[in-house]
């Protein structure tokens, strides 16, 4: 079976899909670069996404954020969906609607960022985080921190972990609901596996890259039925732990 997903990720809507991850983090990076590398980029164009992630108190700074963290969970979110996006294009009778799928998953996320971006917005005004959302508090590192924890141990967590590990299950269980509805439905699944790890990019930096790749490889290993297994609760101990030296050396 996964000799047949790799020859068949060379049709044309796989090669789309793999382009709009490549092109999120190709955006990704030209927020994160550095200052002096910012300067230099002007003459191409790149301050643009390096402006992306900065909050400015108006309602285009808010669309800013909202774009940035949509381009980041797109980025982040879409390989983690691999395995479940690969069993749908195996199953029969689903040609043509790969691209539902994909989108209706992606209207979760885009719904998810529009309330994370209202929440760096806010804790800006707080003055919680600095402009581009790194904590500038450690109550509130240590507090995502320990709320990440403690939701791997979490009954809700595991429901929808174990829906994200068994792809062929969820799609003939929500198969009535069509591919658009079941896109939707796959997405706040891995929103309700993932949604707090998200979070962690107050604490780790919205724009950090190591950030972002460790927190994607994590929820990709997650995902797997083996290797996840062995990950989810030992992430948790790690987690609540580091958030509590983080609070009691405050």
């Amino acid at each position: 079976m996964r000799t047949e997903w790799i020859r068949g990720m060379g049709a044309p809507h796989w090669l789309v899909l793999f382009g709009a991850v490549l092109v999120g983090w190709v955006a990704l990076y030209l927020m994160a670069i550095p200052a002096e590398l910012r300067e230099l980029s002007q003459i191409y164009g790149a301050q643009f996404w390096a402006d992306l992630c900065r909050v400015t108190p108006d309602a285009a700074g808010g669309l800013k954020l909202w774009a940035m963290w949509a381009l980041m969970s797109a980025a982040m979110m879409l390989p983690t969906a691999l395995p479940a996006f690969a069993t749908f294009d195996d199953l029969p009778s689903t040609q043509g609607d790969f691209g539902r799928l994909v989108g209706g998953y992606l209207a979760v996320w885009l719904v998810f960022s529009a309330i994370a971006a209202a929440a760096q917005m806010g804790l800006w005004w707080l003055g919680l985080v600095d402009r581009t959302g790194l904590s500038l508090n450690a109550w509130l590192s240590g507090g995502l921190l320990i709320l990440a924890g403690a939701y791997q141990f979490s009954a809700f967590k595991a429901a929808c972990v174990s829906k994200c590990r068994a792809p062929f299950a969820f799609f003939m269980e929500h198969w009535p609901s069509g591919p658009w509805r079941m896109g939707a439905q796959l997405g706040a699944v891995c929103l309700g596996c993932c949604w707090a790890l998200m979070l962690l990019a107050f604490v780790g930096g919205v724009m950090s890259l190591a950030f972002m790749g460790l927190a994607t490889l994590l929820m990709v290993f997650e995902k797997l039925p083996q290797i996840g297994e062995r990950l989810t609760l030992p992430l948790g101990v790690a987690l609540v732990g580091a958030g509590l030296v983080t609070v009691i050396f405050a």
